[in-house]
């Protein structure tokens, strides 16, 4: 994965030409700070470029655990890659180890915002977290459910706030086996 560098100077030159193209007064009082505040967001919003998310899994932990591993309601945000808006939610990871293969705990919630952190649209955000633990960790077993609302269907467009959208990628036993899926999602959608 190429790590991306970060160009602040051109973010805001292009914060200030679209103010003035929408027909807005880049020095007037209340915008001439916006290039600066709003590249130091998207330096935040997408930091996910500046890592490789895989690397968060790589530290392993020898456990002898060969059944379902599942952090629920990893809180998420990401931007939209076609309109530049934001889409927020909760992720759920799960995976059943081979062997001795287990990873941290937190080490899930970092590799979700690794790829969240980034231009997205969220059936491929789902994808490449499923697929990050896939090549990493050579599980028996992946699943990643996300469940998120978007900015764009909410303030614009169809304008429906409230309306949230479910993705799910599996691998191996998860995508085999109709009870190990079964399982892993009604622990999923259970509400402790």
């Amino acid at each position: 994965m190429t790590v991306r560098k970060y160009d602040a100077a051109k973010v805001e030159q292009a914060v200030r030409d679209l103010l003035a193209a929408v027909g807005e007064d880049p020095q007037r009082e209340g915008l001439i700070e916006t290039p600066a505040r709003l590249g130091r967001s998207f330096a935040e919003l997408l930091e996910g470029y500046r890592e490789d998310p895989k690397e968060h899994l790589r530290r392993l932990f020898p456990v002898d655990h060969n059944d379902l591993i599942l952090v629920k309601d990893i809180p998420f945000n990401s931007t939209c890659e076609h309109h530049l808006l934001p889409f927020f939610g909760h992720a759920h990871v799960g995976y059943i180890p081979k062997g001795k293969r287990v990873t941290g705990l937190s080490k899930l919630a970092r590799l979700v915002d690794g790829y969240a952190h980034r231009l997205q649209v969220q059936e491929r955000l789902t994808e490449q977290i499923s697929q990050a633990l896939w090549e990493v960790l050579d599980p028996l077993g992946v699943i990643v459910v996300l469940q998120a609302e978007h900015m764009c269907m909410t303030v614009r467009g169809v304008k429906k706030p409230g309306a949230r959208t479910t993705t799910s990628a599996v691998r191996g036993v998860m995508q085999s086996s109709q009870v190990t899926r079964s399982e892993a999602m009604s622990l999923i959608l259970s509400r402790d």
